[in-house]
């Protein structure tokens, strides 16, 4: 007899905040135009910390430097609760844009005030992007040393 082992998707997702303005990637979902944070799948070989830094540069273009995990969250999507997702999220600061191409689903990479975000979150990927939001505004988040090194 064969046994399905259940294995949650692991993800990271950036968040960064210059001027009172959130990055936020404008990005095509099942054919819907959705926000999210700079965000996507943890690869084979990578640790969660290589996984945000290139995610942020794919989606935005811009370098991101993790400074702390801002948090873990478990997301099971309505349409699909069989499928869950673990968000590895890291708060830090971006430099300038990078010349390239961004990843083929992604419309644009957008600095968004609190307001903005509020005001679209109709069109949120999911409900994370505003939770995500404001657990950044209400806490520093955790020193990146709770990573440990050795098995990151």
């Amino acid at each position: 007899m064969t046994e399905s082992v259940w294995k949650p998707h692991a993800t990271v997702a950036a968040i960064c905040e210059r001027d009172g303005r959130y990055l936020l990637v404008r990005e095509t979902v099942d054919g819907n135009e959705v926000y999210n944070q700079p965000a996507g799948h943890l690869e084979p070989g990578e640790t969660l910390l290589e996984a945000v830094i290139r995610e942020t540069l794919e989606e935005t273009r811009y370098a991101f430097e993790p400074l702390a995990l801002q948090g873990i969250y478990r997301f099971q999507p309505a349409a699909d609760p069989v499928m869950t997702y673990l968000r590895f999220l890291f708060r830090g600061e971006v430099g300038e844009q990078i010349a390239g191409e961004l990843d083929p689903d992604i419309i644009a990479a957008e600095w968004l005030s609190y307001e903005q975000v509020v005001a679209c979150r109709d069109q949120h990927r999911s409900p994370m992007v505003m939770q995500c939001i404001d657990d950044y505004r209400r806490d520093p988040g955790f020193t990146l040393d709770v990573i440990s090194e050795e098995f990151a």
